[in-house]
């Protein structure tokens, strides 16, 4: 009886989670994508701060990097709101993040365990979710691999797990 009865409730718990794994990439594009669209946003209209705060870290060349990280921000985070481009999009946010995190937050890092209580790394890790399990169902990355599958060549996965997550993109 109890062995059923954990039996079914796993049971439901796998069908309803299953039915549910949409919204796991779905919501960590859509709150990643905006928070760096509007970041970029607010960058890009006030760059006299920005600059002087990159040329305060130490950045080379400010003048050139605070617009270039700012638009790589707004433009690549638009592109995650719209799930376009997702895993590709995703790579220059990681490095702009690096980048944070080796500059900005250096001083707060006195040891290895300190980069799991900032932001930055944070949005690391979920930008490499993306990166290895994209955009999601719910995307034009996904609509345009429906309209084109015909004419994309997809390397086959080397195990079940590949396969898996290649169904999860």
């Amino acid at each position: 009886m109890v062995v059923t009865l954990a039996g079914n409730l796993r049971a439901f718990v796998l069908r309803a989670t299953e039915r549910l794994g949409f919204l796991v990439p779905t919501l960590t594009r859509l709150c990643v994508g905006w928070v760096f669209m509007t970041s970029g946003w607010g960058k890009l209209h006030n760059l006299q701060s920005v600059t002087a705060y990159f040329a305060e870290l130490g950045i080379p060349y400010p003048e050139l990097q605070a617009p270039f990280a700012s638009a790589v921000e707004l433009v690549a985070g638009a592109a995650l709101l719209l799930g376009l481009f997702t895993r590709l999009a995703s790579i220059p946010l990681v490095v702009v993040m690096i980048v944070a995190i080796v500059t900005a937050k250096r001083a707060e890092l006195t040891a290895f365990g300190d980069l799991f209580g900032i932001s930055e790394y944070l949005y690391v890790l979920l930008l490499g979710q993306l990166i290895v399990l994209g955009a999601g169902p719910l995307s034009l990355d996904r609509l345009l691999v429906n309209r084109f599958r015909d004419e994309i060549e997809e390397p086959e996965a080397p195990s079940a797990v590949g396969r898996e997550l290649r169904a999860a993109a």
